[in-house]
This record gives structure tokens, C-alpha cells and sequence, in this order.
């Protein structure tokens, strides 16, 4: 397999902006979360080098793609930031601040490249895939193994979460194609 270290050294620098623009935006704490999608991802990358066919990822892809538009949907109308920024005691950003939508270019835009990326055989693209399944399978537990440590009611319902029951498993399957 590839292991070019350009190709690498591109991934992990990445994955840092991201991490940077996360601790900018929300703080250590939710940035310390972001980790295991985009340093996690990285990792798990290159633990399992194989570079898969786009079709060998594409169902798991776009069902993922859609339950994370549900689940973004469920957080903002639940007001999951609200409740973050109480959790964290840093303020909910402007959507419109340079940061936010910087890590959402970076982030959610990257993970719409996957798709032609991974289709070309790009290395660089089996990363943002890994990244993207990481943030969905692994990040988003957060909603259950973290956040509700953090309310005034343990284990209550946290905005974000019903979602994640079905976004979740569906990230792992995608993983699990990644990796063979």
C-alpha cells in the first residue's frame, strides 16, 4: 500500500487545522471530543491501509451522509449548542464567525469530497472517509458517554442523541468496509 509521507504528513496536518479551528470555536473540552473523529480517524487510517473501491463504501456512505443531516437537524432544533455552551461555559459562537464556518468548509466539505475522492483512488480521500466514519461512529457517542455526565439530570435525554442510535451503527459499518 501507498504510504506516501506527503499523503501523511497532508492527512495530519489537516486533522490539526481541524482540532485548531475546533478549540477556537468551542473550547478545549469539545475539541478534545472532536479528536476522535479527525485524530482518530488518521490513526485508524493508518492502522488499516487499504485503499477500497468507492463502491465498496458507497452504501454505508450516503446513509450515514443523510442520518447526519437528520441528526444536525435534531441538535439545532433541540438546541444542542445552547445546552453545550452551559456544559462547557464557553459561549455558543456565531455561526457566522470566521472559525465556525471555516470548520465547517473544512470538516462537512471534506466529507462530501470522499466520494470523488475515494472513486479516484486518492489516498488523501480514504482518510476524509475514515475521518467522516470515525466523527459519526465514534465522536457522536458523545451524546451518550459524555454529555449526559454533565446535566443536571444523568442519562436524560441530551439534544443530539435519538439520532445517534441510528447514525452510529452505520458509521461502524462503514469502518468495517474501510478496513478490508
Amino acid at each position: 500500500m501507498n504510504r506516501d509521507p506527503a499523503i501523511i504528513a497532508a492527512a495530519f496536518l489537516f486533522s490539526m487545522l481541524v482540532l485548531g479551528l475546533g478549540y477556537t470555536a468551542f473550547g478545549i473540552w469539545t475539541m478534545l471530543i472532536f479528536t476522535s473523529g479527525f485524530l482518530g480517524g488518521f490513526l485508524l487510517w493508518l492502522i488499516f491501509p487499504a485503499n477500497p473501491s468507492f463502491a465498496a463504501i458507497k452504501v454505508p456512505y450516503f446513509l450515514a451522509l443523510a442520518l447526519f443531516v437528520l441528526h444536525r437537524i435534531e441538535e439545532y432544533s433541540m438546541d444542542f449548542f445552547d445546552t453545550l455552551a452551559v456544559i462547557t461555559g464557553i459561549a455558543k459562537p456565531d455561526v457566522g464567525s470566521w472559525q465556525v464556518v471555516l470548520l465547517v468548509l473544512l470538516s462537512v466539505g471534506s466529507w462530501l469530497l470522499v466520494a470523488p475522492l475515494v472513486s479516484r483512488g486518492y489516498r488523501f480521500g480514504t482518510y476524509l472517509a475514515w475521518t467522516f466514519f470515525a466523527a459519526m461512529g465514534i465522536t457522536e457517542l458523545a451524546h451518550f458517554v459524555v454529555f449526559p455526565w454533565f446535566t443536571e439530570q444523568p442519562f436524560a435525554y441530551f439534544p443530539g442523541m435519538a439520532s445517534v442510535v441510528l447514525l452510529a451503527p452505520v458509521a461502524w459499518w462503514g469502518m468495517w468496509r474501510l478496513s478490508r
